[in-house]
């Protein structure tokens, strides 16, 4: 490891230069890519130098245990022995999660995809409050987001709703929200106050550039035909809505919410092309991971991954056991505790796998 981190120090000191010298500035192209791996790198630099610090520190404490006559000193220089071995123990840990190969899908826009499960109407009213609460978060995190394909409910909920959200590191952040999300209340048509089950599902999809996933016009299947609104009644009287269906993976996308057909065909195929990236990202991870799987997967859809109780006002991960009773605060966007500590579960899981 500590010769990997020399290599990298080298080069960071390589790019201050190349930073630092005019000629740079004329390759516009170039700038960006020094740049981008200048800022990259640069956490795990500091990192490393702070180590080396650490290290140097606790040699010079050692020599005075060992050499010194004085039993004060000596008293002294073992206690700042204890305090920089816990300091270099905690650095090891940082520079060994600095080192950790990086998703490369994390700084791109995400794609979320929310669909009501078991419970009919409930299900759709609760899909509408995960769509509300992901977009506080977006919105709460400085980001933009855009509706690709609606499908409202009777009851003013939704049976599916597909979303993309604009902003750095938004898939990296989202990334682990994909999975069964479970509601228990009491159903505002419920008129003996029972408590029902309803469930949603979500995944979350990097959103995949064109020059990424290139699609053969001929695997196209496309069809257009009248938007629907609740209840299955129409409300456009052109052809403007549009379902693709990629013939080899047999994939199918609907969007109707634009009035022009050409708009809803580019949502349909910006849907398309992240679910063919996402299809290509699992085959990938099912060919490396082998039987075993991370608790924090972001694989597994049809894993129930989070309770959401009403009555209790609690709302619990099932992946890492975190139970928070601050259901309303969550419920309006307030998910960075919950994302942190899947963050943190995720990054836990791979450093085991890398030095195990």
């Amino acid at each position: 490891m500590l010769e990997k981190l020399k290599v990298i120090a080298e080069r960071y000191e390589y790019l201050t230069e190349l930073l630092g010298s005019q000629d740079i500035f004329s390759d516009q192209k170039k700038y960006r890519e020094v740049a981008k791996e200048y800022s990259d790198i640069t956490p795990i630099v500091q990192t490393y130098y702070k180590y080396l610090k650490v290290i140097e520190g606790l040699e010079e404490a050692e020599t005075l245990v060992k050499e010194s006559g004085d039993q004060e000193l000596k008293e002294i220089a073992r206690e700042e022995v204890e305090e920089l071995q816990e300091k270099k123990k905690k650095l090891e840990a940082a520079l060994k999660s600095l080192l950790l190969p990086k998703d490369p899908n994390d700084d791109k826009n995400a794609i979320v995809e929310i669909r009501a499960g078991t419970g009919g109407e409930e299900a759709a009213l609760f899909a509408a409050d995960l769509y509300r609460m992901y977009t506080k978060f977006v919105e709460r995190s400085h980001w933009k987001y855009e509706d690709l394909s609606v499908s409202p409910s009777d009851a003013g909920g939704f049976k599916e709703i597909i979303f993309l959200v604009k902003g750095k590191n938004a898939y990296g952040q989202l990334k682990f929200e994909g999975g069964v999300h479970r509601v228990q209340r009491v159903p505002v048509t419920e008129a003996s106050g029972r408590i029902h089950t309803s469930a949603a599902s979500v995944a979350v999809l990097p959103e995949a550039e064109e020059v990424e996933i290139e699609i053969d016009p001929n695997d196209l299947q496309i069809n257009v035909f009248r938007s629907t609104g609740p209840g299955g009644q129409s409300v456009n009287t052109t052809d403007s809505a549009v379902r693709i269906k990629h013939k080899p993976t047999g994939i199918v996308v609907t969007c109707q919410d634009e009035k022009s057909q050409h708009k809803n065909k580019n949502k349909a195929m910006k849907v398309l092309r992240s679910r063919l990236l996402d299809k290509k990202m699992r085959e990938e991870t099912e060919k490396t991971a082998g039987e075993r799987r991370s608790q924090v997967s972001t694989g597994d859809r049809s894993a129930k991954i989070r309770t959401y109780n009403f009555p209790e006002r609690r709302v619990t991960d099932h992946r890492i056991n975190l139970t928070l009773y601050r259901l309303d605060d969550i419920l309006l966007g307030n998910l960075d505790e919950i994302i942190e500590q899947l963050k943190i579960a995720g990054q836990t899981d791979k450093l085991s796998r890398n030095y195990e």
